[in-house]
């Protein structure tokens, strides 16, 4: 990934806008966020201080009574700093496990608005999958961003704190002095400070910026690997035992044992970061050493605030190495978070239409399709050309052809999953693109080939909600002829489907998982019910059965039967042939069948031998 340059006010935009996403992932962060750090931060410094005095009272009056109330006060307030920092940090790392969860789900809820096409992008997915490979195996993007805003908001603490406790090292002291003591003692010493930690800060921020490019460079070459080894942990385990998977992958994991040549790489990078930025900040650790000495020379501080300035001003140096190293690293690091954002901006240029859909109790709604045609985006070829078709509420449509003929397609631009490149689609006349989008999908319950069933209950399979109707999740599974299966079953309708996270799961077979779909698509309860090819893993013959069960079901409904086989033509009103994009015939089944020069006849009697008794 290209590291661009970018001026600081967009580093700060991008900066500002992950942190509002990273607050929102993890909304309760920021409230345990801020106390842990004080008390963080305060840890150190209450002994140190607390030292300090315990040895001016040492070296001065001696005060039993006080030394004892010291030592008393250092030991139980550490004691109580330390359990209460123990315990803020463990609720931000509790938030902090959640994060990739989380982050996972804001893109997932994020993906909910993009315009469908976003969605079959190969370029989109990859971008997907780099923008959470790289959150999983390199820490980059919005993970990074979190731990550094944490880190850099305590190094921040760090340096308010340390600079307060060392104020008192700039009183001039009384006398006349002269040579390095006069110089000491005059306000030049503080612009000569500056310069020294300046000068540092410019070094080590130069160090951290080509430290992190070696090491993004080495996780890259890590998170490569890493892809290929998540190949072999998704492989199924029948497929490791049949196919001996196993031995591929223990042969291209040795192939990785270059993993301690990385680990050299990082140490070496370590290495060059540790000598270009450390002889400036050793070179100012003396000058910050004789300063002090010299102010307690001079008695402007005590032998206990000595011990004490030593541990701050040291701790200031560190807190002034993590500020800059952390800010090269948010700097190249927001390449990832910039990746993050174009994904989360992806255009959505689909018109979302203001009508609202007519709700009609005779639910008489007409859909045409008149004169379209149809490119997907980054093709020239033409899907469907010049489609007019006509159908009511309440009326069965099959729309039959072979594969590649444009069937599922047309579904789609019914939906609006995308927009016809050329005519339109009409409801009750009216183009579908002026109607409310989420109203307008609200008319259609989909099977698609593909569909997807997930690993929680057969319930919340059907219902894709919370709370769930059981009565009606009970009522759908019998309406398709799987209610008995789920009855007999321990949990009932609270059985988890398949078996990767719960032993008491069940592993239905394709045809009942077929069957949960269906009840899905029923329990919405919507106007139109299109079945796209979902039973084409089946048989011809229990796909049939099927169809014809589901026929029973919808009678109230317009159902579309998309299939490239002809099991559900027969009981259908009206049957749509397509062919190569185009609809070529249509007509009922006993019209199309007397045609014996239509794709009907010859499509119907290529099959005819798999629906003979």
């Amino acid at each position: 990934m290209e590291n661009k340059k970018r001026t600081l006010r967009e580093d700060a935009r991008l900066i500002a806008r992950g942190i509002g996403i990273w607050r929102t992932i993890l909304p309760g962060y920021a409230a345990y966020l801020i106390p842990a750090c004080l008390v963080s931060c305060a840890l150190p410094y209450f002994p140190l201080y607390l030292s300090a005095e315990l040895v001016n009272e040492l070296s001065g009056g001696r005060d039993m009574r006080r030394l004892l109330i010291l030592a008393a006060v250092t030991v139980t307030g550490t004691f109580l700093l330390s359990v209460l920092s123990r315990f803020l940090s463990g609720r931000l790392e509790a938030s902090r496990r959640m994060f990739g969860v989380r982050h996972e789900a804001y893109l997932f809820d994020a993906e909910n608005t993009f315009q469908y096409e976003h969605l079959e992008d190969p370029d989109v997915a990859l971008m997907r999958s780099r923008i959470l490979t790289n959150m999983n195996t390199s820490y980059s993007g919005l993970m990074v961003l979190l731990m550094i805003a944490e880190n850099s908001f305590r190094n921040i603490l760090e340096l308010i704190v340390s600079a307060s406790l060392t104020l008192s090292l700039f009183r001039r002291a009384q006398g006349d002095y002269t040579g390095f003591f006069a110089f000491v003692n005059s306000p030049w010493i503080v612009p000569v400070l500056i310069a020294f930690l300046a000068a540092d800060a410019v070094v080590s921020f130069q160090a951290s910026v080509r430290a992190n490019n070696k090491y993004q460079d080495i996780v890259s070459e890590l998170a490569k690997q890493n892809r290929m080894g998540r190949a072999y942990r998704n492989a199924k385990g029948v497929d490791m035992q049949i196919f001996k998977l196993n031995e591929v992958a223990i042969a291209d994991y040795k192939k990785w044992k270059i993993r301690p040549e990385w680990v050299a790489r990082n140490e070496k990078a370590d290495l060059a970061y540790t000598l270009e930025s450390k002889p400036t900040k050793l070179l100012l650790q003396i000058v910050l050493f004789w300063f002090t000495a010299a102010k307690a020379f001079l008695g402007v501080i005590g032998i206990g605030n000595f011990i004490l300035y030593q541990g701050t001003l040291q701790r200031f140096l560190n807190a002034v190495s993590a500020l800059v190293f952390n800010f090269g690293r948010l700097r190249y690091n927001n390449q990832y978070v910039e990746e993050v954002f174009r994904y989360l901006d992806l255009p959505n240029a689909m018109y979302k239409g203001s009508l609202a859909v007519e709700k009609r109790d005779d639910i008489e709604y007409e859909i045409e399709f008149r004169d379209v045609s149809f490119q997907y985006p980054r093709s020239t070829e033409w899907v469907l050309r010049h489609v007019n078709l006509k159908f009511q509420i309440g009326k069965n449509l099959a729309i039959v052809g072979e594969n590649g003929s444009g069937k599922t397609t047309l579904m789609k631009l019914l939906c609006r999953l995308y927009d016809p490149t050329e005519g339109k689609i009409l409801l009750n006349g009216i183009d579908i693109t002026r109607y409310r989008y989420d109203e307008y999908m609200g008319l259609f319950s989909v099977v698609f080939q593909d569909y997807a069933l997930f690993a929680f209950s057969v319930a919340r399979n059907v219902a894709v909600s919370d709370p769930v109707d059981e009565r009606h999740v009970w009522d759908c599974l019998n309406r398709v002829g799987i209610g008995d299966k789920i009855a007999g079953l321990d949990q009932g309708i609270h059985t988890s489907i398949g078996r990767d996270y719960e032993n008491d799961s069940v592993d239905f077979s394709g045809g009942e998982q077929q069957k949960i779909a269906l009840a899905r698509a029923l329990y919405k309860d919507a106007p139109f019910m299109i079945l796209d090819e979902p039973t084409a893993a089946l048989d011809p013959i229990a796909e049939a059965e099927i169809y014809a069960r589901f026929h029973e079901t919808v009678k109230d409904k317009t159902s579309v039967f998309i299939s490239h086989r002809l099991s559900s033509c027969k009981f259908c009103d009206e049957i749509a042939v397509f062919d190569q994009g185009q609809l070529v015939q249509k007509g009922s089944h006993d019209t199309l069948l007397a045609d014996e020069n239509g794709k009907y006849y010859e499509l119907w009697n290529a099959q005819a031998q798999y629906y003979v008794k």
